[in-house]
């Protein structure tokens, strides 16, 4: 019994490993694509503009 205790944190990883990734590609696209893009977008904006120096300066 020794091998089943060996064996089963792998295997319980392996599993959980495939979920996720099964669960990235189902929500790769879809309906929430452009919301989610919206959102990568405005969050890049504010972060070049938080990194360029104000013109008043």
């Amino acid at each position: 019994m020794d091998y089943v205790s060996a064996l089963l944190p792998p295997v319980v990883m392996a599993v959980f490993f495939i979920s996720v990734i099964r669960v990235i590609v189902k929500t790769q696209g879809g309906a929430n694509k452009a919301k989610e893009d919206a959102a990568v977008d405005a969050a890049l904006a504010r972060a070049e503009a938080a990194r360029q120096p104000s013109p008043d300066a």
